[in-house]
C-alpha cells in the first residue's frame, strides 16, 4: 500500500516539508529504514538512528531541523502515539478475505447476509442470523442462530459468537475470541460454604458435603458500536437479562467478562482482566493487565487501576486504584514504603528494648546497693 508524504501527512493532519512526492511502502525504525521506507523519529531520543539508516523521509517532533538529518522530506507531528494510529491504519492492508461467500461456508437459508459481505472458508452462520453490509468474516467462525451482526464487522478466524447476540457496527473480533457462552452459575440445595463465609468472613460452624445444581442462562450479549475483543477473550451471556458491552470499549486477549455484567463506553479491559457477575463498570474505565472485579460491585466512571489489582468493593467514579486489595494508588504506594521500612524498625526496636533492658537492670542494682 504505497502512499506519498503527502498523503500520508494528509491522513495525519499534519505538516510536511521537503519533496512530497516520495513514494513511501512502509514504515520502520530510524536506524533499519530503508529508501522506500519512512523512518518513524517522533522525539528527539530517536534521532541519532536517522544517520544510521537510509530513509528519505521521516516523521519528525515539532521543531525538528530535518535538513540536517540528511532528509529530503518530514512530517511533523505534536502527538506521536496519534500519529501512530493514523500511520498504522495507513499501511495495514487487513487480512486477506475474499469477497463474497466461499463454496464451503455453511450458511442457513434463513439468515441475512448484506451487501458487500466477505465470509471465508468452512463458516457456519445460524437460523435467522443476520450480517450487516461489508462485514469480513475469516475461516472457521461460527454464528449462531438469531445473532445480528452490524455492518462493516471484521471477525477472524475461530471465533464464536452463540445464540442471540446483538453487536453494533465497525465490530472488530480476534481469533478464538468466544461471545454468548454460558455463565458460570451454580447453586446448592442447602446454603453453600461460600455463602456462610461470606456472612461471617471465615468461620464455619460445620463442613458438610454439597453438590452444585446448574442455573441456565436465558439471557444474551449485547455490543455497542466501535468494540473490539481481543484474541481468546470469553464474554458470558446473562442469566436473564443481557451482558452489555458499550460502544467503544476495547478487550484484550484473554480477558473474562462473567454473566450479567454491565461495561460501559469507551473502557480498556487489558489482558487477563476477569469481571465476575452481575458487576457494573462505569464509562471509560481502565483496567490494567490482569486486575480482577468482585461480584455485584460497582466500578465508577473514569476509574484506573493499576496492573494485578484486585477491587473487591465499590469504588467511586475517578479513583485511581493499585493493590490486592485495591487501594487508592498513593495509599497503596506509602503502605508499601512503610512495609519496606519495618525490618530497619525492627532492628532499631530491638536496640531500644536492648537499651531499657540494661538501664533497668543498671537502675535496679543500684537501688539495691543503696
Amino acid at each position: 500500500m504505497a502512499q506519498t508524504v503527502e498523503l500520508i501527512a494528509k491522513a495525519l493532519d499534519a505538516r510536511a516539508e521537503g519533496d512530497l512526492s516520495i513514494v513511501i511502502e512502509g514504515a520502520s525504525e530510524p536506524s533499519a529504514a530503508g529508501p522506500a521506507q519512512i523512518a518513524l523519529a517522533m522525539d528527539p531520543k530517536y534521532a541519532e538512528g536517522i544517520g544510521r539508516g537510509r530513509a528519505r523521509a521521516a516523521i519528525l517532533w515539532e521543531g525538528a531541523d530535518w535538513r540536517a538529518f540528511g532528509l529530503e522530506a518530514a512530517i511533523f507531528v505534536a502527538r506521536p502515539r496519534l500519529a501512530m494510529a493514523g500511520l498504522s491504519k495507513a499501511f495495514d492492508p487487513g487480512p486477506e478475505i475474499a469477497p463474497g461467500i466461499h463454496p464451503s461456508a455453511v450458511i442457513d437459508p434463513s439468515a441475512q447476509i448484506g451487501a458487500g459481505a466477505a465470509i471465508g472458508p468452512f463458516v457456519v452462520i445460524g437460523r435467522k442470523a443476520q450480517i450487516g453490509a461489508r462485514a469480513r468474516i475469516a475461516a472457521q467462525v461460527s454464528i449462531a442462530e438469531g445473532t445480528r451482526i452490524g455492518a462493516d464487522a471484521l471477525i477472524l478466524q475461530g471465533a464464536r459468537i452463540g445464540a442471540r447476540v446483538v453487536i453494533g457496527d465497525r465490530f472488530i473480533c480476534q481469533p478464538g475470541a468466544v461471545i454468548g457462552s454460558d455463565g458460570f452459575s451454580f447453586v446448592t440445595p442447602e446454603k453453600s460454604g461460600v455463602e456462610e463465609i461470606r456472612e461471617t468472613l471465615g468461620q464455619r460452624d460445620a463442613i458438610h458435603e454439597q453438590s452444585w445444581t446448574r442455573i441456565h442462562s436465558l439471557g444474551t450479549v449485547e455490543i455497542g458500536d466501535d468494540v473490539e475483543i481481543g484474541a481468546n477473550a470469553c464474554i458470558d451471556r446473562g442469566t436473564v437479562r443481557a451482558t452489555t458491552i458499550g460502544a467503544g470499549t476495547k478487550l484484550d486477549n484473554l480477558v473474562h467478562v462473567g454473566h450479567n455484567v454491565q461495561v460501559g463506553r469507551d473502557c480498556l479491559l487489558c489482558g487477563q482482566v476477569g469481571i465476575a457477575g452481575s458487576s457494573r463498570i462505569g464509562d471509560r474505565v481502565v483496567l490494567a493487565g490482569q486486575c480482577g472485579v468482585s461480584d455485584n460491585i460497582f466500578v465508577g466512571d473514569d476509574v484506573i487501576a493499576g496492573g494485578a489489582t484486585k477491587i473487591f468493593s465499590n469504588a467511586p467514579a475517578g479513583r485511581v486504584l493499585l493493590g490486592y486489595p485495591a487501594l487508592k494508588m498513593e495509599s497503596h504506594v506509602e503502605a508499601w514504603k512503610n512495609i519496606r521500612r519495618l525490618t530497619r524498625l525492627f532492628a532499631q526496636v530491638a536496640e531500644l528494648r536492648e537499651t531499657v533492658t540494661k538501664l533497668t537492670q543498671k537502675g535496679g542494682a543500684e537501688e539495691r546497693q543503696t
